[in-house]
């Protein structure tokens, strides 16, 4: 897996704030905000990781999520929590399975929406989930007509190699659209965060 100058950096940024938030940990489990810091950079450094790492990384990031939450339940856990679990389902070429997670996303995302109705990216986030499931199927559809067509156009000797270079394919189509959607979200809370108020 080859990184960009741009991702090395975000990697090394959210292994030090996993590392650090460890290390917090240490002196004051207690602490939810630290909790959720930990949960959201190992979210982040799942994507730098092979599927199934990256899903026990997301599990271990529910993990401290919801720790955080039994602490002290935030909006911002909520909507970290539901992101974990959209990320989780994306990684899961199975929908039936795929949909527990989805619909725990959307629960998530709907418990920040009821703590902050005002927030612009929860609402966007709930809706984006509601969507989901049909991007799934679209990517896994497409991902498997892919691997299909590899695997009948190569050699058996390459098999394996065309797999793997398959399966990476498919982790960084479905990341894109996991942070595409977040981007996009995102950007939409911050430019309404930046609306000037109206002149009298």
């Amino acid at each position: 897996m080859e990184f960009s100058q741009d991702d090395f950096n975000r990697l090394l940024m959210f292994e030090h704030a996993r590392k650090s938030a460890e290390a917090t940990y240490g002196k004051d489990p207690l602490d939810a905000d630290n909790l959720t810091k930990w949960g959201e950079a190992l979210l982040e450094l799942s994507q730098f990781q092979t599927v199934a790492e990256a899903k026990k990384m997301i599990d271990e990031a529910i993990s401290k999520l919801e720790e955080a939450m039994m602490l002290n339940p935030t909006a911002n856990a909520m909507w970290s929590i539901g992101n974990a679990n959209t990320s989780h389902a994306f990684l899961t070429p199975d929908l039936s399975e795929a949909k527990k997670y989805f619909d725990k996303a959307a629960d998530y995302f709907q418990q920040a929406v009821a703590e902050d109705p005002t927030n612009e990216l929860y609402s966007k986030s709930l809706e984006v989930c509601a969507k989901a499931p049909e991007l799934h199927m679209e990517i896994h559809k497409h991902s498997s007509s892919q691997q299909t067509m590899g695997g009948e156009s190569s050699p058996p000797s390459n098999a394996k190699g065309s797999k793997k270079k398959a399966n990476s394919e498919l982790k960084y189509d479905i990341f894109g659209w996991i942070i595409l959607a977040v981007g996009v979200v995102s950007w939409l809370g911050m430019a309404k965060s930046h609306v000037p108020p109206p002149t009298r």
